[in-house]
């Protein structure tokens, strides 16, 4: 495909030569502190600026745990998480369309949704950045597609282990539609992130680059992958490096790992890929530790654990976007801001 200079974010591969930049921390961490019930997420009590009213008061089955929904019922709820992380010093923030796909949203029947929540919240980050962007600090809203509830790699069925419940083809068209929502409703970047399948990937950057070519638009492209267990591998099998290796034709902005296993335990892996992903900018976001339903967060690391753990990252020159991923909130990225802020970023040859 031919390849077209940035239409957006055209300042930010300068500013990651320059300084680490700041990821935001996690969505569903921040949506649980409000403590929604079904009826919240329906919307019932919310009248501000784009209420649904009664839109979603009779529609069928369990809505709570829905968070996309919330950009269309809650949207002040949204708006505020955003903000908090920019007050916390985020220069990047993610829109809240991590399960933002027809397919993940059929789950809950809302399906045919789907592009609405991704433009609204694209809409929402958008003008969350607009609010804190300054001439000398950029803010850029990164649009999150997430890995969708479904495998291409792997079979469900442990007795058939050709059998899919899924298709490259159904991915592809699923993305697509969430690719061109996020665009039309302002955003900056796309963030392919928790990778736990490749080939699911490969249909999200696929469905990406097709965009590209129809649109003429070509936003920067940052991909995250998740190394599920002590094997450094994703769930589909791939070690770090052939997962690099497998979507490096994409010439990503960045490349990185989030989630799982926390940064303690991440360390490796991302010391692998800063060592083999040459040309390319290195993102680490892990989670704040390992799960504690005791915690306030779900997770054990304070902001100090996480910062500490993240500034050794830095340190040792392997970084340029850092952030949080599960359990993190704003004092979890204002301390990794802090931490970070003198260190430099991981040199990186990057050309598009």
């Amino acid at each position: 495909m031919t390849s077209l200079p940035y239409t957006r974010a055209q300042s930010l591969p300068a500013i990651l030569a320059e300084r680490i930049a700041i990821l935001d921390g996690a969505m569903g961490t921040m949506i649980q502190r409000f403590r929604l019930g079904e009826q919240q997420y329906r919307g019932e009590g919310y009248s501000g600026q784009g209420s649904a009213g009664d839109r979603f008061a009779d529609f069928p089955g369990d809505l709570k745990g829905n968070n996309e929904l919330l950009s269309l019922t809650r949207p002040d709820v949204i708006s505020s998480i955003h903000d908090g992380y920019l007050a916390a010093g985020a220069d990047l923030i993610e829109t809240n369309t991590f399960g933002a796909t027809r397919i993940a949203q059929d789950d809950y029947g809302m399906a045919d949704l789907a592009r609405e929540m991704n433009l609204v919240s694209a809409k929402l980050a958008r003008a969350a950045c607009d609010r804190f962007s300054t001439p000398d600090r950029p803010r850029f809203a990164a649009g999150a597609l997430g890995p969708t509830p479904k495998t291409a790699s792997i079979s469900p069925d442990v007795n058939d282990p050709a059998a899919r419940n899924v298709s490259f083809e159904e991915l592809r068209r699923s993305y697509y539609e969430q690719v061109e929502a996020l665009v039309e409703g302002g955003v900056d970047v796309l963030l392919v992130e928790t990778i736990f399948d490749t080939l699911n990937a490969k249909a999200a950057l696929y469905a990406i680059e097709e965009f590209f070519e129809a649109s003429g638009e070509r936003l920067p492209v940052m991909i995250s992958g998740t190394v599920t267990d002590a094997s450094g591998r994703v769930l589909s099998g791939q070690t770090v490096s052939a997962f690099w290796a497998s979507v490096r034709h994409v010439r990503p902005l960045s490349i990185g790992l989030n989630c799982a296993l926390g940064a303690a335990l991440m360390r490796p892996y991302i010391q692998e890929l800063a060592k083999v992903a040459q040309g390319t900018f290195i993102s680490c976001y892990p989670n704040a530790g390992l799960p504690n339903p005791m915690s306030d967060t779900g997770f054990d690391e304070t902001p100090a654990d996480t910062s500490r753990l993240v500034h050794e990252f830095a340190k040792e020159g392997l970084v340029n976007i850092v952030g949080g991923c599960c359990g993190t909130t704003p004092d979890h990225i204002e301390a990794i801001g802090r931490a970070v802020s003198l260190c430099s970023p991981r040199p990186a040859l990057f050309r598009f």
